[in-house]
């Protein structure tokens, strides 16, 4: 996994590409966050690693294939700062 710096739980503004990042998740099983926008670019890197340095995101599974990938998901608190209740079943389904 990839150490990220982490800040206090939810501190800091939500930036309009951190809220449709995390936004994402809550169409997925399990909160997963997609590694590619909707047209297919990257996310950058920095957007995922503040998400998970505010506690929004956390790391989720090892990419085999391209283990530089940070894969990510939705924590409760990410789905609380989407104004969301997070599910009480947080299994690893979907990955």
């Amino acid at each position: 996994m990839v150490a990220v710096a982490a800040l206090p739980e939810g501190e800091g503004p939500l930036t309009l590409a951190q809220r449709r990042y995390l936004a994402r998740g809550l169409k997925e099983s399990g909160g997963k966050l997609p590694l590619f926008d909707e047209d297919g670019r990257e996310i950058p890197r920095r957007t995922i690693e503040a998400c998970v340095a505010h506690g929004w995101a956390e790391p989720w599974i090892s990419n085999p294939i391209k283990p530089d990938w940070l894969v990510c998901r939705l924590t409760p608190s990410g789905y609380r700062v989407l104004g969301k209740e997070p599910p009480r079943n947080r299994g690893r389904s979907g990955a």
